[in-house]
């Protein structure tokens, strides 16, 4: 399995983009098990400008231990079905400052394309002492002035259905945070069998989600 041959499979969960859901803790999607976890990892305009580029460069999988192999998906397919789309508080839509809508590709510092819509990845997760591929789809962005990040769901052959948000986030009083917000399920009978241990592992790389992107400043 290739992450250029999962861009076509549909995601393994029908509750797309319930991860910004404000009660997504107390109404999860029926039979998924809810997560949310927020840490503080800096302050300022520097530390929150460097955990966006981070964020929408898969950083926050790559620091915590992931492998990391992408494939973008064809623009009309992203246009058709994960066109991102945020608000203001007055219910406008609000226009991305750094994901292009008309296909332009952005890219970090170091070259790596940033995040958009529809993009395929296949991630190897560290099971000890064995490692699983995990496919996932971006199913939205988030790019607004002081929000930033993306959700995947999952595809067909991950160990888990369900969908995981990654969003950094700078407070009026310049702090930076981190917010992991995720649903989950077992994919199948065989890892409902272990699903304690896919709850162990689960918990472990939240852990490190938080812990991603609190380093020095490049």
């Amino acid at each position: 399995m290739v992450a250029t041959e999962l861009w076509s499979r549909p995601v393994s969960y029908g509750a797309v983009g319930a991860t910004q859901a404000p009660d997504l803790l107390q109404y999860p999607p029926a039979g998924y098990r809810p997560l949310e976890k927020r840490m503080r990892i800096g302050h300022g305009d520097a530390r929150f400008a460097w955990a966006s580029a981070g964020v929408f460069s898969w950083a926050i999988q790559r620091n915590s231990g992931f492998r990391v192999e992408t494939s973008h998906t064809p623009g009309y397919v992203s246009e058709l079905t994960y066109t991102p789309v945020s608000f203001d508080a007055s219910g406008e839509p609000v226009k991305p400052s750094h994901i292009s809508l008309e296909g332009e590709k952005v890219f970090g510092a170091d070259g790596t394309p940033y995040i958009a819509p529809g993009d395929t990845v296949l991630l190897g997760i560290r099971f000890w002492p064995v490692w699983v591929k995990a496919p996932a789809r971006v199913v939205y962005v988030v790019d607004e002035p002081q929000r930033r990040g993306f959700a995947y769901g999952t595809l067909p052959g991950h160990p888990e259905d369900g969908e995981e948000a990654f969003i950094v986030e700078q407070n009026d009083d310049g702090s930076v945070w981190i917010v992991i917000r995720a649903f989950s399920r077992p994919a199948t009978w065989y890892w409902w069998i272990v699903a304690p241990v896919l709850r162990v592992t689960q918990w472990f790389y939240t852990r490190r989600y938080l812990r991603a992107l609190a380093g020095p400043l490049d």
